[in-house]
């Protein structure tokens, strides 16, 4: 976990994958292959997983979600053995997220019984609850003696690009990352505005919020799916939002 100083180091339940992560990276460090190359990767990886469950594939769908998770980790590692920090590649990496986790529920919705109304629903639920796990991260990496800072918790403008890229393009992935996670930022700081003024996160609080980590969710869709439960996500999904008030609530209560 090198985002982070090792006394503020927890478990991170949905970041399984950084171990296989970093060989890849390793493994890529002395490639022409870019933290970029790696983001579209991942993208190919998704979209391979969207055939898969509409040929009714679930299991390897299964496979490909997982490895897709497990890619998403290799792009930052990569970016920080390199040394080649980019909000350009942090931007995009974002944007493909979502975008794929519109298709994966579009895609479950068309294949199972479930109301686009739920989808919509649970859509909307899941990026959510990502966001809720991400902002309380983010001020945990803030706080942390030496944390990486590329992130930021209130994303209110456009950054300066960083050597190897031009503000051209920061300022129109700034954009598009704005639009489709500006809302979802906003919920989450008004239901939790002062939760920025705390000094830290207890390991065992970050533990818990990490279930809303988007690798931990990616894990509960491949394995309903593997089961065959592919009826069940959406509500599923709806349902597990319930932890959200359950979260703030101890951190408002408890970590002040």
């Amino acid at each position: 976990m090198s985002k982070l100083a090792t006394e503020d180091e927890f478990l991170d339940l949905s970041d399984y994958g950084r171990s296989i992560a970093k060989l890849f990276a390793n493994g890529l460090k002395n490639t022409r292959f870019t933290p970029i190359h790696v983001t579209l990767a991942f993208g190919v990886c998704g979209l391979i997983a969207i055939y898969c469950i509409l040929q009714n594939h679930y299991f390897l769908a299964s496979f490909f979600i997982i490895l897709k998770s497990i890619i998403d980790a290799v792009d930052g590692e990569l970016a920080r053995i390199k040394n080649t920090p980019s909000y350009v590649g942090r931007y995009l990496d974002s944007v493909f997220d979502i975008i794929l986790n519109f298709l994966f529920f579009g895609t479950i919705c068309f294949v199972s019984k479930t109301s686009l109304g739920m989808t919509l629903i649970a859509f909307f639920c899941i990026q959510l609850q990502g966001t809720l796990y991400n902002y309380y991260y983010l001020i945990l990496r803030h706080n942390s003696a030496g944390g990486d800072k590329t992130s930021k918790v209130f994303e209110d403008k456009s950054p300066r690009a960083l050597p190897g890229e031009t503000q051209k393009w920061v300022n129109f992935w700034f954009k598009i990352y704005t639009i489709v996670y500006g809302v979802f930022d906003k919920i989450i700081h008004v239901l939790d505005s002062d939760a920025y003024k705390v000094k830290t996160l207890p390991n065992w609080f970050m533990t818990f919020v990490s279930l809303f980590g988007l690798g931990f969710q990616l894990l509960i869709i491949a394995i309903m799916l593997s089961l065959g439960w592919i009826d069940m996500i959406v509500p599923f999904f709806i349902f597990y939002s319930i932890l959200i008030f359950v979260f703030i609530g101890i951190r408002k209560v408890f970590i002040k």
